[in-house]
């Protein structure tokens, strides 16, 4: 990734989507320029588009068995999720990564502005001082299915419980009515797999270091199938970023977003709530 690369992502993210490689980039340059080019672009007409990043060992672990989580991505795959959360509204944790990891959910190692921070939090778990409910000027909103009150300046997001969760269908159309219709759904493994059970992701990063931690979380916690056969294969690129690797998955037809995986009446309400 040069400043010149990163610029032109910029440019295509604030909706100058004439912005193509230029011809004089070396290989190098234009495979950071197709990484991150899906998500700068974002949906059509202001849809949903929603993408996860999750970063992992080479045997597909997220912590310890104690929950240390601190060093598991190199240098460059930090830097890999601080641009994926420069290139979107919102970024999107569970609340169980919230109380685990307590993160700040900002853009520090890239430049750009940090996006919404929004927890999904049915049953109001989350402390008032949780680092990613700090006031620093980005929009905070938490997603809930209870009548707890927030602190001043989060916004609450009331939706139904299903069953103890939140349906990530709702989730999505909330947040683009909000005018939040890019979003990165950061973790933790069940947050992530229930987004992409749904069918609801358009692009899966996911970002491998090369270390063995032998026990602990996993990534993705989908539910098990019982045939090689019934496995997702999504379009998949590989990505060298030096300190680790990055498989990027296309997940919706064409690899972009898809406004027929959304119910019509309630995409064209959230592209209307965001135009108005």
């Amino acid at each position: 990734m040069t400043e010149t690369v990163w610029a032109a992502l910029r440019a295509l993210r604030a909706g100058e989507h004439a912005i193509l490689p230029d011809p004089a980039w070396t290989d190098a340059a234009r495979a950071a320029f197709d990484l991150y080019a899906p998500l700068a672009r974002g949906a059509p007409d202001a849809a949903p588009f929603l993408f996860a990043q999750v970063g992992q060992s080479l045997d597909g672990r997220v912590a310890t068995v104690t929950g240390d989580a601190a060093d598991v991505s190199g240098r460059e795959g930090l830097c890999h999720l601080h641009r994926c959360r420069a290139l979107a509204d919102a970024v999107v944790i569970g609340v169980r990564t919230a109380l685990t990891d307590n993160p700040r959910l900002t853009v520090r190692l890239c430049d750009g502005t940090s996006p919404a921070r929004v927890v999904i939090d049915p049953r109001g778990r989350l402390p008032a001082d949780a680092r990613v409910l700090a006031e620093d000027g980005a929009r905070r909103l938490v997603v809930q299915a209870c009548d707890l009150a927030r602190p001043a300046g989060v916004e609450v997001v009331r939706l139904p419980d299903a069953a103890g969760w939140i349906r990530p269908e709702a989730i999505g159309l909330a947040l683009a009515r909000r005018g939040l219709a890019r979003i990165l759904v950061e973790g933790g493994g069940v947050t992530i797999a229930g987004f992409l059970e749904a069918g609801l992701l358009d692009r899966l990063h996911v970002s491998i270091a090369p270390l063995i931690i032998g026990a602990g979380p996993t990534g993705l916690r989908t539910a098990p199938i019982a045939r090689l056969a019934d496995a997702l294969r999504p379009e998949t690129f590989v990505y060298g970023l030096d300190t680790d690797v990055v498989f990027d998955c296309a997940l919706a037809p064409g690899g972009n977003a898809s406004t027929s995986r959304w119910p019509t009446r309630q995409v064209d309400a959230a592209i209307a709530a965001r135009r108005a």
